[in-house]
């Protein structure tokens, strides 16, 4: 009965999570402007998606190019950031690794709204004109922790004394890191580059406090004004859909892949 009872709560969770989903990408096959209004099956959502022959094509367009760019700058520089940050940690004494760890802990745990309102305030102290580079540094700021979480547990796996024979061997600090080090590292490195690529595209709170008045739209930003003005653009099913497929795929190969380096290992 208990294993009954187990199976079915983590069925429901996946309902409850994937349901909403199922939902949004059964409707994308339909031209009704309502969500959960049926009109027939038709693909012209997708077709306007892609012709861009719809209402306020260009806005959407520009809010996605500049999710996708804002996600991988912010993910390519937090990822370096984090590497070089966990590498730091790892060597710190036990006492003053647990301290740092605890501080880079705090960011994540941190609202959403309260990371954005105080990035806003200090942009405002340091009179920085918020547009496009504020909202950069930002994404920057709250993906890095995610990063220096993936790689730390790769450091403590990883023999500490690979690093310093290669050293010894003749190889520089500089050699060594790109020849020995990084290697090892970079599944945790892969890892916190995708999950701070995700977090800056889910992003809200963050975006919306410091992109400022210049008209700067994220994916987020512009569904929530699109949603303020009465009703969701319906290309925006699709585009969520396609998004969703997209980030499926990734996830399939990344484990299909992890799952063979396991078995030749």
């Amino acid at each position: 009965m208990k294993k009954f009872l187990a199976q079915a709560y983590i069925y429901l969770l996946l309902v409850l999570l994937y349901a909403p989903l199922v939902f949004i990408a059964v409707f994308s096959f339909t031209e009704s402007r309502v969500l959960g209004n049926w009109t027939g099956f038709s693909t012209k959502l997708y077709a306007n998606l892609f012709t861009g022959d719809m209402q306020g094509s260009s806005s959407l367009i520009s809010a996605v190019e500049n999710t996708l760019l804002i996600a991988l700058i912010a993910a390519a520089f937090s990822t370096l950031l984090g590497t070089v940050a966990a590498v730091g940690i790892h060597n710190l004494s036990a006492r003053k690794k647990q301290a740092v760890t605890f501080l880079n802990n705090i960011p994540m745990i941190n609202p959403d709204i309260i990371t954005g309102v105080s990035l806003f305030l200090l942009f405002v102290f340091l009179h920085i004109s918020q547009g496009y580079a504020t909202v950069v540094l930002a994404h920057i700021t709250f993906c890095t922790p995610y990063v220096v979480l993936s790689v730390l547990p790769k450091l403590r796996q990883m023999n500490p004394n690979i690093y310093e024979a290669a050293v010894d061997l003749g190889a520089t600090p500089g050699q060594a890191m790109r020849k020995v080090l990084i290697p090892q590292l970079r599944p945790g490195m892969v890892s916190g580059f995708i999950l701070a690529f995700t977090m800056s595209l889910d992003d809200f709170a963050v975006t919306f406090f410091t992109r400022g008045t210049i008209g700067l739209d994220t994916l987020s930003t512009y569904i929530y004004t699109d949603a303020r003005k009465g009703g969701l653009t319906p290309e925006l099913r699709p585009l969520m859909t396609l998004i969703f497929l997209i980030i499926l795929v990734l996830l399939v190969v990344i484990n299909v892949r992890q799952a063979k380096m396991k078995k030749t290992v």
